[in-house]
């Protein structure tokens, strides 16, 4: 099974092109230009087992906002692309996962009916350059773009950097399972598609 997807979006705000492959290596490869959001890529590639190579040019000279939520945009059709017909996917991945006093709950579903609900409280509104209120933004795009039912809740935490990087390292680690391939399983539905 190849699951990769190559993909490219151009707008005149951002121009975006990345290489997913679904089974990879953990290795992410290039950067948006964004410190912190580039730290969280890394981390959710090497929780996700995934590979990434990206190059991305967005208009930061204005803010980070539309190179965050048009990379979700094509990182999320990407990854709809490199499941194809989900034959034997797993399909469900959920978790909850500690980092450090951050204690995230996540469940996803691949099954083709995108949705988010995001229960998480960030006491800053910048880390660094980035504003803090992008990730729910880049999520709502990652998931609307791939069709994902996306839940994350927050059980307890008060440190931003901690919160986010649990929430990035949850979605992988969900991801991670979600996208397991068991032959015996077919489409992973009664309808007998997703």
């Amino acid at each position: 099974m190849n699951r990769i997807a190559i993909k490219e979006r151009k707008t005149k705000e951002t121009k975006i092109s990345l290489e997913l492959v679904i089974d990879g290596n953990g290795v992410c490869e290039g950067n948006t230009g964004i410190g912190f959001f580039d730290h969280m890529l890394d981390l959710f590639i090497k929780h996700s087992n995934m590979s990434l190579k990206m190059k991305v040019d967005g208009d930061l000279h204005i803010d980070a906002h539309h190179t965050v939520e048009d990379f979700g945009i094509v990182l999320g059709e990407a990854l709809k692309e490199a499941l194809g017909d989900k034959k034997g996917l797993e399909r469900y991945g959920s978790i909850i996962l500690p980092m450090d006093e951050v204690l995230i709950m996540l469940a996803l579903d691949l099954g083709g009916r995108p949705f988010l609900v995001f229960n998480v409280e960030l006491p800053y509104e910048v880390i660094g350059n980035f504003e803090t209120e992008l990730v729910e933004e880049f999520l709502r795009a990652f998931v609307m773009a791939s069709g994902m039912n996306l839940h994350i809740k927050q059980l307890s935490g008060k440190n931003t950097h901690h919160i986010i990087e649990g929430v990035f390292k949850a979605l992988a680690r969900a991801l991670k399972m979600a996208l397991k391939v068991d032959v015996r399983n077919g489409i992973p539905s009664t309808k007998g598609s997703i």
